[in-house]
């Protein structure tokens, strides 16, 4: 079982906690201190004892910080939680949109006259501070290293997660760990690095071929890494996590506490690599001249999945497919008015939940509609649970953690009669999301470099939506993985076997959402037909099989080419996924699968 913990914070709790985290600025002579939703390993994903920020503010989206000064408190997000964030946090805190207003632009506003503002080094990265420290240069405002200042004033701050971690079967991995550590550690003798620290969870549990449950929805064990030139390792992981796993890691892994890490670190011998995006201030600090700044070994071989992994992927995909099928079906059969949006989630993971190798879902479903549908990462409440009614849309987005795959689908289904508004600019999305899936592009371009094509059809009606359009997805790991993303800041190029979301959307606030979304893997692109392949060429493949809702497509707007992808795609679903449903189910996808 994950260990779940739900922590956050009522908006009339948010004051007393401010004012309790003042008091100790107070004490410790700081103009402020930054509160950031982040851990000691650097990853996305953080477990209930390191939800401070949700805490202190009630801010629960899975990006973004607060900076609580004497007189006023930021809370930092980006365009996915603008909307979220009002309706989450106190009036004692301020909503900042971020990253259009800097740290370093807020603080230089915010204290004039200069001041000390305090971190935690086990919580920021050396990139960030660097960043930060060089824009605030001259201004009187000063980044110090500080006691976590949260910590102090929490008074039933959950426990370190200590869930065991399990083997990850060689058939799922595709590599076993041994052969892993050897090609990677002599990349770093290549390189000319003694050693390389690791500290995100899920390039050491890729690495080592073992899953956890640190972090619900996450199957990952926390823990630090020292992967040596020779594929040795040193593991700093608590003893109670390992003994599933002791016989499994073998004479190459060597298992130490956690709190032997930084003893370590000042014993080793340099050049140690370590990546300033990942490891945190205190490890840099360790190691010192010592350091050899560079990626995350694990993170490239990481995101380009093998044969195994592919397949195990695209397997967990049909059997995924399925579930969302009947729950499709089952929704169609509902009258408008009829359901709640809590109806659905639980409707949904129950079809999931009929396969015995889901291990877990893969993060918290989203089932927003009407308004709720434009909060892009909505997660839905008591208090919110909103009735799905006739001319409403519901956004669902949803995924599974399966033994041999990651899932991760979008699908908008109309409710009823849906206006013609919601139908044209759904018809653009989707647009847009066949556009990137028929791409083929030359090798060595990344996601900055095509990820427009996803949203054109959007910007010509002077529409757009304020989130990547794709990110990276593990194989039975975080649904969210680097390095590579579709995403405007993204440089890293995409190689053959990264698996990856392709997801526009539109979202008008009060109204509606629009968002679908299904997950591609890279491949070689072959020649065309009859002709010859003057450079080397990417291509799609999808993994992803459920049908787009018809009722909200506006047949007249496609060219030909994307009415025959979608009648391609339809006809692919009923194959692949039909066998694999009830009967009442399979008669309602052959209709939704009809040709446009």
């Amino acid at each position: 079982m994950f260990q779940s913990f739900e922590v956050t914070a009522r908006p009339e709790q948010g004051p007393p906690r401010l004012e309790a985290l003042r008091a100790e600025l107070e004490a410790e002579a700081l103009a402020g201190f930054l509160v950031p939703r982040a851990d000691a390993h650097q990853g996305e994903y953080v477990s209930a004892r390191d939800e401070r920020l949700a805490w202190l503010t009630g801010f629960t989206g899975s990006a973004g910080f607060c900076v609580a000064l004497r007189d006023v408190a930021g809370v930092f997000i980006d365009g996915r939680y603008r909307t979220q964030v009002k309706a989450q946090v106190a009036d004692v805190y301020t909503p900042v949109p971020w990253p259009d207003v800097t740290l370093a632009a807020w603080l230089k506003e915010q204290l004039p006259e200069g001041g000390r503002v305090g971190f935690d080094p086990w919580l920021h990265t050396p990139g960030q501070m660097e960043q930060a420290r060089e824009a605030l240069a001259g201004s009187g405002v000063e980044l110090v290293q500080s006691p976590n200042l949260v910590d102090r004033v929490w008074p039933d701050q959950p426990a370190p997660a200590t869930a065991p971690a399990k083997v990850h079967p060689l058939e799922f991995a595709g590599e076993s760990h041994a052969d892993k550590r050897a090609r990677l550690g002599a990349a770093l003798s290549d390189a000319g690095a003694a050693c390389a620290v690791i500290t995100l969870p899920d390039s050491l549990c890729w690495l080592l071929n073992i899953r956890g449950a640190d972090i619900p929805r996450n199957p990952i064990a926390q823990g630090f890494a020292i992967l040596h030139r020779d594929g040795a390792v040193d593991l700093f992981m608590a003893g109670i996590k390992l003994d599933d796993v002791v016989d499994h890691l073998g004479d190459g892994v060597t298992c130490h506490m956690p709190d032997a890490f930084l003893a370590a670190l000042e014993a080793l011998e340099g050049p140690i690599r370590l990546d300033k995006s990942t490891v945190p201030v205190i490890v840099a600090d360790t190691i010192g001249d010592r350091v050899q700044w560079g990626d995350d070994p694990c993170a490239l071989p990481k995101a380009c999945k093998n044969a195994a992994e592919i397949a195990g992927s695209a397997e967990a995909h049909l059997r995924d497919g399925a579930a969302v099928v009947e729950l499709l079906a089952w929704l169609d059969a509902q009258a408008p008015g009829s359901l709640r949006e809590t109806q659905v989630v639980s409707q949904l993971e129950g079809f999931r939940r009929r396969d015995n190798a889901l291990q877990d879902i893969s993060f918290e479903t989203i089932a927003g509609t009407g308004p709720n549908g434009a909060i892009m990462h909505y997660r839905v409440t008591d208090v919110t649970d909103a009735t799905l009614q006739d001319g409403h849309l519901i956004v669902l987005d949803s995924g599974g953690q399966y033994l041999d795959g990651t899932t991760d689908i979008t699908r908008t289904i109309a409710i009823g009669t849906p206006p013609d508004e919601a139908r044209t600019a759904f018809t653009r999305v989707l647009m847009g999301m066949i556009a990137m899936s028929r791409l083929i592009w030359p090798k060595g371009l990344a996601g900055r470099d095509i990820e427009a094509i996803g949203r054109a059809p959007l910007w010509y009606a002077h529409q757009d939506f304020d989130h990547g359009l794709g990110h990276g997805v593990g194989a039975y790991l975080s649904v969210h993985e680097g390095p590579q993303r579709l995403a405007r800041t993204s440089h890293v190029p995409f190689q053959p076997g990264m698996i990856l979301s392709n997801e526009p959307g539109y979202y008008r606030e009060g109204a509606f959402g629009i968002r679908i979304e299904n997950l591609l893997v890279v491949e070689k692109a072959p020649p065309p037909e009859g002709g010859d392949a003057h450079r080397e060429m990417l291509k799609w493949r999808t993994l992803t099989y459920a049908p787009v809702d018809r009722n909200l497509i506006v047949p007249d707007m496609l060219d030909a080419a994307s009415r025959d992808w979608l009648n391609a795609y339809h006809a692919e679903t009923l194959e692949l996924i039909g066998p694999r449903v009830s009967d009442t189910a399979h008669a309602w996808l052959v209709e939704a699968c009809r040709p446009l």
